[in-house]
């Protein structure tokens, strides 16, 4: 058996893209699939085949996908923790039977040869659909608030969602918009005069699930939803996913490039996925940049465990000393 464990302090987005990818690595190598830690999966409006249970996580091996980092001056988060660069870890697919997977697991590659039945496999209860936001001119915007908002170098820019959804009106010139959201204050700042929703999340997956326009956050809570629909007709995304804000051409991750989605850049130009993936193969690293092996930065950030010692006023006083470097 193949299966994963869902884990306190996951979002309901990162658990079902371990359910997909487990599920899809067990279907490939054709053993059965089984899940621990069910309490925590917290999606009881989906209709799910949740496998084999699993009681007794410590009969199974467990991997852990690959993981790469990159220590950047960008936040407290990325100097002290790292960046999350992995891309696809092509060890994930070819497990042995008898394995959990743990990890980020969103690459499109671990389930792409099911994406036909994703659609089943993720199949919203009837007792929860809606079409109450399907319309023609409205476009969904899905604001990702909540510790985002805290972030600079993750939480999304106003002018990201002012130029995509100029972008929706070169489409449609009447096109509506509508926010579905986590913390409907932070919509409200960041977008005031858009109306913001927030419900269960059910009505939320519903909500973004059945929409023709998308906007979306760089949150795996829309992923799902937005590659199952059957009624969207265009999704726009932040290119550099989770470091949109300031990345000079590092993914955060490489993992969140999908080929239905167009991404787009901080000064709102488009690129399809095709497009995102050849610039990412002809990306070098030169020492000179600050994630180089030779930089001040690295040489700095060799010493991160001591910065976990440290409050988040002195890590922001090292980021601001280290950013004025050439």
């Amino acid at each position: 058996m193949i299966g994963t464990e869902f884990l306190p302090g996951q979002g309901l987005g990162n658990r079902l893209f371990c359910y997909i990818t487990a599920r899809s690595v067990a279907a490939d190598r054709g053993v059965p699939f089984g899940t621990a830690g069910r309490a925590f999966l917290g999606a009881d409006f989906l209709d799910l085949d949740l496998g084999e249970e699993i009681t007794d996580t410590g009969a199974y091996r467990s991997y852990h996908e690959a993981d790469k980092r990159l220590y950047l001056p960008n936040s407290p988060h990325d100097m002290v923790h790292g960046c999350y660069v992995a891309g696809a870890d092509p060890a994930v697919r070819n497990v042995p039977d008898g394995t959990l997977l743990y990890g980020n697991l969103q690459a499109e590659e671990y389930f792409l040869n099911h994406r036909a039945e994703l659609k089943d496999w993720l199949r919203v209860r009837p007792e929860f659909e809606s079409s109450e936001f399907t319309a023609d001119d409205l476009c969904i915007l899905n604001l990702r608030g909540g510790e985002y908002t805290s972030d600079p170098a993750l939480y999304l820019r106003r002018r990201y969602w002012t130029d995509a959804m100029r972008h929706m009106r070169e489409e449609n010139p009447g096109m509506r918009f509508l926010i579905i959201t986590d913390d409907p204050p932070a919509a409200g700042r960041i977008l005031p005069g858009i109306p913001a929703v927030h419900g269960t999340p059910a009505s939320d997956y519903v909500a973004v699930k059945n929409a023709r326009y998308l906007i979306l956050s760089n949150s795996s809570f829309a992923f799902f939803p937005a590659y199952t629909s059957e009624t969207v007709r265009r999704i726009i995304a932040p290119k550099y996913w989770a470091r949109h804000n300031c990345s000079d051409g590092y993914w955060s991750s490489p993992q969140n490039i999908y080929r239905d989605f167009t991404y787009m850049d901080r000064s709102g130009r488009l690129f399809s996925a095709e497009e995102c993936l050849d610039e990412l193969r002809s990306l070098t690293l030169p020492e000179t940049r600050p994630y180089g092996a030779s930089s001040p930065y690295t040489a700095f950030i060799r010493k991160r465990n001591e910065l976990k010692t440290l409050g988040t006023k002195a890590v922001w006083k090292i980021q601001r000393r280290f950013a004025k470097k050439p």
